[in-house]
């Protein structure tokens, strides 16, 4: 059986706030919207629209300036936190056999720091990465780009993402999808049993 498997808020939980907020200055009097106003290019950024050395010089500049490229690229991979539950099944289902693929919208900040800081991604057998794709989720195109790239099937593949929009996608394209979330693990855990029929 074949499983794609988002990263963020599925396999990794992440803060950007927090991380980002020890950049700006202690006088920022909007530092919420300084924040937001990062996401103004992120989607062209995981797209691959955006080189990672504009997209830092541009968001520096969002952020009022005078922080050191790399201080900047160190805050932005500082977000992450494990997601334990998911892990103990992403290691099951490798054990018995599945194929295990991972389905992201992420950057070259992130990707491939992550898989060095978390070496259990050697547990899947492969990636598609929006950055590498040219593509990001809920678009049509990287889901055409995964089912090519891995000869998907996708009534007989497994989908667990945690945007409804990236699920709506998946649906519409006929993967078995779950939308993931944090808060109810549980949940998960019984649709997953019924997929395996165990």
């Amino acid at each position: 059986m074949t499983f794609l498997f988002d990263i963020g808020r599925v396999l990794l939980d992440f803060d950007f706030e927090t991380s980002l907020a020890r950049l700006l200055p202690a006088d920022t009097t909007d530092p919420v919207a300084r924040l937001e106003a990062l996401l103004e290019r992120k989607d062209d950024f995981e797209a691959g629209r955006v080189t990672e050395p504009e997209y830092v010089q541009w968001a520096i500049e969002r952020l009022g300036g005078g922080i050191e490229p790399d201080a900047f690229r160190h805050a932005w991979r500082d977000i992450f936190t494990p997601n334990e539950a998911m892990w103990s099944v992403v290691e099951k289902l490798a054990a018995e056999g599945h194929r295990l693929i991972l389905f992201s919208n992420t950057n070259s900040i992130h990707s491939p720091w992550i898989f060095e800081e978390y070496p259990r991604f050697s547990l899947f057998q492969g990636a598609v990465l929006s950055h590498l794709a040219g593509g990001i989720k809920p678009e049509l195109p990287i889901y055409d780009h995964a089912i090519r790239e891995y000869d998907l099937i996708p009534s007989e593949t497994r989908y667990i993402d945690d945007l409804p929009a990236n699920i709506a996608t998946g649906r519409q394209l006929g993967f078995r999808a779950w939308q993931y979330d944090l808060k109810d693990h549980a949940s998960f855990e019984e649709w997953l049993a019924g997929e395996l029929g165990s």
